[in-house]
């Protein structure tokens, strides 16, 4: 098994190397990065526990080290009254460093206004969050890691939460990718505690990108299933 494993990543990381710029667009890559002036719009749908989530962020490159981002999303709750938008993220991703071997982001943003019903501790007003995310790319495989401290100063739900998210992301052709991914959350009210596992099949269209995805939660059993659209300008 070890054996099959190693040869597996081997030839993860040869496929695509005669055509190296599959890099250059691809926008769910976990250390992508924009350069000067892009934009790049994420516009997703999402279900689990009957709730319908939509959600649309927006971000801009600075320069070839600095992105900027908004994010803002809305649930419609079908078996409560956990209906409304939630906080909205202002984010930033600094390229700290960039080698052959290594790479090194610092993560940083905070969440301001947001509907009171919306109880979910990622939707919670008064957020403020600093990260880490680090790791490597192939020209066809892309392992990364990020760990992420989140303060949340409501007044109803005073907390704070850190997770860590290890991902491994596949690039089978300059059409195809599949990306799998761990969530670890710790959070001071145990009741946040997660454990997510999940996949998500990426297609390609020269600037644009579709993808689906399915995660699971094993702490309370809840299963997400949604689609995502990466729009590339």
């Amino acid at each position: 098994m070890r054996k099959f494993l190693s040869a597996f990543l081997f030839g993860s990381m040869l496929i695509g190397s005669a055509n190296a710029n599959v890099l250059e667009f691809d926008s769910s890559d976990p250390l992508y990065m924009l350069k000067t002036e892009e934009i790049l719009s994420e516009t997703s749908a999402s279900f689990g526990r009957d709730i319908l989530r939509f959600g649309e962020t927006l971000s801009y490159g600075l320069n070839e080290k600095l992105t900027v981002s908004v994010n803002a999303n809305y649930q419609i709750d079908f078996s409560g009254h956990d209906d409304g938008f939630t906080s909205t993220d202002l984010g930033i991703v600094y390229r700290a460093g960039a080698s052959d071997t290594f790479i090194s982001d610092v993560l940083a943003g905070f969440k301001v206004g947001g509907s009171r019903s919306v109880r979910t501790p990622w939707y919670a007003d008064s957020t403020y969050y600093v990260g880490w995310r680090f790791g490597r790319q192939w020209a066809g495989l892309t392992l990364a890691g990020t760990i992420q401290s989140n303060w949340i100063f409501d007044d109803a739900r005073g907390m704070a939460y850190i997770d860590f998210l290890p991902e491994a992301y596949f690039r089978f052709d300059a059409d195809w990718r599949l990306g799998l991914n761990l969530l670890f959350r710790k959070a001071t009210t145990p009741s946040y505690d997660e454990e997510w596992i999940g996949a998500k099949v990426v297609r390609q269209f020269g600037r644009t990108q579709y993808i689906g995805h399915i995660d699971y939660e094993f702490e309370h059993e809840d299963v997400q299933i949604g689609a995502r659209v990466n729009i590339l300008f």
